[in-house]
This record gives C-alpha cells, structure tokens and sequence, in this order.
C-alpha cells in the first residue's frame, strides 16, 4: 500500500470555497457525526465532490432536522450517493434536490427508489408540524422521483471521473454499500449494514479488495447482539404472556424493514400456538395493513403518528405491553420510556402514569462489534472513519479499535459534525488489492 499522509490532527470547518490542492482529499460530516440522525457525508478529491446519504434528525423537526448544508455549496456536488430508504439517511433528499442549488446527478438502488416515495409520502402524512416547518411536500418528493437514477449491485457507474459501485449491505430491501473511486484512490461507505442473515434478507457482502477509506457506521459501538433465538424466545414470550393476562401489546415499529422480520416471526409462532388463534395481530400503519391483540404500527420512534397514539392510550394500564425492536434516537419517546419513567408527556401535552410493561428486545439489522471488527479485519483499509454513533459508544469502539489494529498504521478518526478529516495521496496513488479485482 503506498502510503498515506497522516490526516490533520486539527479538525477544520470546510468553507464553499475550499482549496482543493490536487493531493488533499477531505472527508465532512454534515450529520452523524458523532450523533445518530441526519447521515450526510461529504468528500472531496482532485476538484471532484461526492456526497454520502441525505437523511433527517428523528428527533428534530423543520430546519433543525437538516444536516448542515450551509457548510457547504451544494452547486458543486458531481454525485449524491443514497445507500437506503430510512429517514435519516433519504429524508431531506427532496428539500436538497428542490431547494438547494444542486445540479449534479443522485443515484440509490432500484428498491430504495421505489420505497423512498412511499416513505417520504408518508412522512409528510404523520409529521405533526406547521406548514412553515414542512421541509417539503407531496410535489417536491415527485420532482425528485424524476432526478433520481438507479444503480445494479456490481454495476459500475462513472460521472465526471467519478466511479463508483454497490454491495449489498443488509439492514434493509437495496441497501447499498458505496465504493467509489477517484484517481486511484478508493474509498467504502457502509451507510448502516448488517452481516447477519435473517428471515428476509441476505447478510452483507465484503468488498473484494481493501479500500483506502472506509467510513462505516458504529450504531452499537462495542455492544454484542444476544443471539438470535433468545431474542425471538424473549419477544414471543412478552407477547404471549401480555396476550394471557388480557393485555394489548403495542410494537412500534418503522413500517418497512423490521416490521415484516417481526411479521415473520409472529406467523411462525402463531402457527405452533393454536391458543392464540383467536388473538389478531394487526400491522398498523398508513402504508401497509395486515390483519393475522398485538398491535404494529409506525413510526418506531414514538414521536407521531399511529404508534404514538395508540401509545398515549394504552401506557397507563399495567396489563399492556410495549415492545421496543429497534434502534432508538436519542430524544425520542421511545428512548425515554426504556428508562421506564414513572410519567410521560402525551402528545396533548398532559402527563400520564407509565405503567405498561417495556421491553427492549433489539432486532436492529445494524452491526454489533463482532461484526464490525471482523469486517474491519478482512477489509485492514489503513485509515477508518466512525460515524453514526452517539459519541459515547463511538469512543468505546475507537478505542477498541485502535487496541485491535494496534500493531499496525491504522488510523481510527472520529469527526464531529462540520469538523474535515484531511489526508495526502499520493498523485499516482493506487489501492492495493486482495483477492479478485471482479472487473473492477
């Protein structure tokens, strides 16, 4: 591997009118940087400028939701690269695409295009905000239908000596993992990403060769997922003791992506448990309705919508239940009862008791540590950008890390939002590959 300048050690603000010299490639969080929420990645190269992911804060609303586009001069974006359909990575791609001086060309897979205008439809639905705080409408999510181009897994795409192509990521239907190219110099995007397989999807791929960068996700930081069986044992258990003492079990739950692996695995339960026949289960959500008393409904949040309201119903009776399956964003509802407050704030602004059962049961498609380390050890790139990660457990994980990669040069940077990660190639810079090059 020839070999890297060592990045700046002083984090720097970018400006719109950067000084590109021809070696210095720069890496900015404008979201999820050192937060989980509103991914958007920037990078520049040799006079080229890609833009990672374009998602909102679920705990934000109107502009505070934005990532920090005015860091930035979006006119000189060549390539907006989309890994997947969920909010805070595709959520403000309607506001940059309609109201911003974008004019380069934005791609995702032929899944997440599909999904997002149902998603983002749907999120114009259920926010409950003032029309002065709307980010965009119904005709700015079409108009950006129109922008969007897809990409195959594998294919290989090329915008103004700019190549890049996807691996599956896991984590959710087209999820992609971004490999781009510059001159030689190549550089991995996880966006979120998970190597084990479930019911519905296939695990993650691992790149064929390393790359010289790779700016992964660290959600769980060094947390271990429990196994899957015992998740599944715990979760069925809930529901079903809930379901037998006369309880209701409220799952909040994003409407695509976890909820159809719950789906799944309450069809196989019912089946095996002929005393729940009666009980229906009723995937409740604007987007799709389903009825097989459990109740799933979006958003997984708690913040809006369905699962909210169905929340403030039921939270004051010790017979209900409610089953948190996921991530959840610091300053949501559903990260605040996990703590299991005595009260709640309900949506009209009165408290109530908080004496339904919760439980955290985690089917979260993201990477614990086993996963994260061993892809890190396959991939060995030389430099590794932390982002999506609360500070806390992304500290934890450089740090463990950096003790795992301790007997070689590997860099492990943690940026803020708006703070550059800057670092030297040189100009014939080539990466060093492992295994099949696949036509690359």
């Amino acid at each position: 591997m020839a070999s890297i300048g060592q990045p700046q050690s002083s984090l720097k603000r970018p400006s719109p009118a950067v000084n590109r010299e021809g070696d210095k490639l720069i890496i900015t969080p404008l979201g999820a940087g050192n937060e989980v929420g509103r991914s958007c990645v920037y990078m520049s190269f040799k006079g080229k400028t890609v833009l990672f992911d374009c998602g909102i804060h679920p705990a934000y609303s109107g502009m505070a939701a934005l990532p920090y586009f005015d860091e930035i001069d979006p006119s000189t974006i060549d390539v907006l690269l989309i890994t997947h359909f969920h909010l805070d990575h595709a959520a403000s791609l309607p506001y940059f695409l309609e109201k911003t001086t974008f004019k380069g060309r934005v791609f995702m897979t032929h899944a997440t295009k599909a999904i997002y205008k149902l998603l983002l439809s749907d999120y114009v639905k259920v926010s409950k905000v003032s029309v002065e705080d709307m980010l965009f409408d119904e005709n700015d999510i079409s108009s950006s239908m129109d922008k969007i181009e897809v990409v195959d897994f594998h294919q290989t795409m090329e915008v103004n000596d700019i190549r890049f192509w996807c691996y599956t990521a896991g984590h959710v239907l087209g999820a992609a993992m971004f490999m781009v190219d510059i001159a030689g110099v190549r550089v991995l995007y996880t966006g979120d990403y998970s190597r084990e397989e479930d019911r519905h999807l296939r695990a993650a791929e691992t790149p064929e060769f390393s790359p010289d960068i790779c700016i992964i996700e660290s959600t769980y930081g060094v947390q271990l997922h429990m196994p899957r069986q015992i998740r599944e044992k715990l979760f069925t258990d809930v529901i079903h003791s809930t379901l037998m003492q006369g309880g209701r079990v409220l799952i909040p739950a994003f409407a695509l992506g976890r909820a159809q692996e719950l789906l799944l695995i309450l069809e196989e339960y019912w089946s095996n448990h002929p005393e729940l026949a009666n009980f229906p289960i009723y995937y409740a959500s604007p987007l799709a309705r389903r009825c097989m008393a459990v109740y799933m409904a979006s958003p997984g949040s708690l913040q809006s919508g369905l699962s909210r309201q169905l929340f403030d119903k039921w939270c004051s009776d010790k017979k209900n239940a409610c089953v948190i399956p996921g991530y959840v964003v610091e300053g949501t509802l559903a990260k605040t009862i996990i703590n299991e407050p005595k009260e709640v704030t309900l949506q009209n602004g009165l408290s109530a008791p908080l004496n339904m059962q919760v439980h955290y049961i985690s089917f979260s498609a993201h990477a614990d540590y086993a996963q994260t380390s061993t892809f890190l050890k396959e991939l060995m790139p030389p430099n590794i950008i932390l982002v999506h990660g609360e500070a806390n457990e992304m500290g934890r994980l450089k740090q463990k890390l950096t003790s795992l990669f301790a007997d070689g040069n590997t860099k492990i940077i943690t940026p803020k939002n708006c703070q550059s990660v800057e670092m030297h190639f040189n100009s014939e810079k080539m990466a060093k590959t492992v295994g099949k090059l696949a036509e690359k």
